[in-house]
């Protein structure tokens, strides 16, 4: 089952169940079992400027009804594809020119990570993913990409749900922290029952962020290591072609260009004396 996994300008949105636009349009990429859905920047058209764009579709579709009608087309057809054509070049229009906004799914099994920090965590994941679906290739039958792929995206997967984790771990110890004792003694129970939950929380927040860093350093070290394997297969295919091109020029072929040189001075040096030795006759 692919995993779809979505980011906007507000939040990232990881699923079972494909993702949707709330608004504005997006663009599917498939990467394997993991399915992005990317929002697409709005055009910036006003609503003046999309008037004006559909006045002149309109004006068109108007004379091809005439031209149609001449033909002897019925001209109720040629309007009513002309009106349900006009229809959706409208709102083809105003859904571009808004913000993409990605619809969270029904249900508790979406993952919607909201806040800064656990949404740049698995941006990064999500970055660092990609490097390691780009070293496949060139990896050969070094590994199986099947069961690559499943891997990855279950890794994704399990990141996710512990972002979302730690997400409701944060709400929950800013609101603790925002308690503030008052005039309560040290020893009520109240204050007693806090600072528990307090340590409580804490401890399961240093768990967590422990497991996130682990899994993203797990992630970054797979896609350095496939790219390091690759460099070092590039280097030793430069060197394989330097070693031969170097036995090529060392060994057989023609004398050097350079040695004729040495033979052509002294040709023309014995010329040069024996022109002379003439002259002096």
């Amino acid at each position: 089952m692919p995993l779809h996994i979505g980011a906007d300008a507000d939040k990232v949105v990881v699923s079972a169940a494909p993702l949707t636009m709330r608004s504005g349009r997006g663009r599917r990429h498939r990467y394997g079992s993991v399915v992005e859905l990317v929002p697409v920047p709005p055009t910036g058209r006003d609503r003046t400027e999309r008037t004006r764009r559909t006045a002149r579709i309109a004006l068109v579709l108007l004379i091809l009804c005439a031209v149609l009608d001449a033909l002897g087309v019925p001209w109720w057809a040629a309007a009513m594809g002309s009106a349900a054509l006009l229809t959706f070049v409208v709102r083809e229009q105003a859904r571009a020119a808004q913000p993409g906004i990605i619809a969270i799914p029904a249900g508790d099994d979406a993952r919607v990570l909201v806040a800064r920090a656990e949404r740049a965590a698995y941006e990064r994941a999500l970055a660092g993913a990609h490097r390691i679906r780009r070293t496949w290739p060139d990896l050969g039958g070094l590994i199986d990409p099947a069961d690559a792929d499943r891997t990855l995206t279950r890794a994704l997967d399990e990141l996710a749900a512990l972002l979302a984790r730690r997400q409701r771990i944060r709400r929950l110890r800013d609101e603790l922290a925002a308690v503030r004792p008052g005039d309560l003694s040290p020893d009520s129970p109240a204050l007693l029952a806090l600072a528990a939950q307090r340590a409580r929380v804490e401890e399961l927040w240093r768990t967590t962020g422990a497991q996130a860093n682990r899994m993203l350093r797990g992630i970054d070290a797979a896609a350095r290591a496939g790219e390091s394997l690759i460099r070092e297969q590039h280097i030793q295919e430069t060197a394989r072609r330097a070693e031969a091109t170097l036995a090529r020029l060392s060994t057989g072929g023609p004398a050097p260009a350079g040695e004729a040189a040495p033979e052509l001075a002294q040709r023309t040096a014995a010329v040069i004396r024996a022109y002379r030795e003439l002259r002096e006759r």
